[in-house]
Parts: structure tokens; C-alpha cells; sequence
């Protein structure tokens, strides 16, 4: 998993609640176990509408996506996640988000940060003509005018997507522990 640290750029700005995991990835592009090529089916309802944000070449790229609250829910599709990051999304900035989403997100390099509604407004009104900066080593974000907002991120998450470490990664910092283990017991 590639470090975290910031995040900067044009934000899409998607006005809405509850946005489902069917919305982020439609049912039929499910049947794939590849991560990429699903950023070209990310929001494809939405994307049916002309003028729809993610087509809009002003937010081409954009590392940072902004929504309302419940971010997220539905199913447990990982391809949400997959589909986001494909699309080159690197965070989404809610209210709020279902547990299972933010914990597939976080799993695929994406930082999920939760805003207070007053914020998550501002940036959304900001969003067509700023730049946003998400910074995970302050836990601020900022915008190019200089609209600052706190959030709060679990220890553990932060410190794994500041340094870019996946379960596979925790898991062979312990090497010499485990190995001495396998030793120990003749495993």
C-alpha cells in the first residue's frame, strides 16, 4: 500500500446521503476479483445524467470526494472500495460511514474522515473553485482559502495508511518473532 500523509487536490463534490455501495459499484461488475478497471463503472448511474460531476473535466483525477452522511451503506462489496481507488480517489470526506465500508476503505489505501455537517457543507460549496488539502499527520483538513476543519481518525488506521502498511506488511514486521516461534515450537 502506497503512504498517506496528504492528500491534495480538486474534490468531486456529491451532495448526497446514503450513498449506497450499488451507487459507488453497480451489482453486475461484481463478478470480477481484479481491482482495476472498475473506476469506469464507479457511479455509472449517476453518470448517465449529463453534466453529472464525474465526467466533468474540472474534477478529472480528483484525489478527494466529499458527500453527506452514511457514506457507504448497503452491502459488504470490497468493490466499492476498489472501484473509488481505481477512479483515483484516495479519500472520502462524510458525516458519517457505515462501519463495513470505512473498514474495506481503510484495507484498500483510502482514508475515510468524518466532518461535522457545518464543514463538510463549507467544503462541499467549496469544491467547485478550491483546491482541498486532507492532512493525516495534523488530522486537519484545509481548503485553498483557508477553511480549516479538526477530525478525529482511529490510532491505528492513521498510523498504517501514513505508513502505507497493509495486513501483509504488520504482519512481516513481526518476522523475526515469528520465525523464532516456528523454531521454538517445530512448526
Amino acid at each position: 500500500m502506497k503512504p498517506l500523509t496528504r492528500i491534495e487536490g480538486p474534490a468531486y463534490p456529491l451532495p448526497l446521503s446514503n450513498v449506497d455501495t450499488d451507487l459507488i459499484i453497480p451489482a453486475e461488475h461484481l463478478k470480477t476479483i481484479r481491482r482495476s478497471a472498475l473506476g469506469a463503472h464507479a457511479f455509472e448511474t449517476l453518470r448517465l445524467v449529463p453534466g453529472n460531476v464525474f465526467d466533468d473535466p474540472h474534477y478529472r483525477g480528483a484525489p478527494i470526494l466529499i458527500a453527506l452522511d452514511n457514506f457507504g451503506c448497503g452491502s459488504s462489496r470490497e468493490h466499492a472500495a476498489w472501484a473509488l481507488a481505481d477512479l483515483g480517489i484516495r479519500a472520502v470526506i462524510a458525516t458519517s460511514f457505515s462501519d463495513i465500508f470505512a473498514g474495506n476503505a481503510f484495507k484498500n489505501g483510502i482514508a475515510t474522515v468524518q466532518l461535522g455537517a457545518r464543514g463538510v457543507e463549507t467544503l462541499l460549496q467549496a469544491a467547485p473553485e478550491q483546491s482541498i488539502c486532507i492532512d493525516l499527520e495534523r488530522q486537519t483538513v484545509t481548503s485553498s482559502e483557508g477553511e480549516h476543519f479538526s477530525f478525529a481518525m482511529d490510532q491505528f488506521r492513521r498510523e498504517c495508511l501514513i505508513g502505507g502498511l497493509d495486513e501483509i506488511s504488520l504482519t512481516l514486521m513481526h518476522e523475526p518473532a515469528i520465525r523464532a516461534y516456528e523454531q521454538r515450537t517445530g512448526i
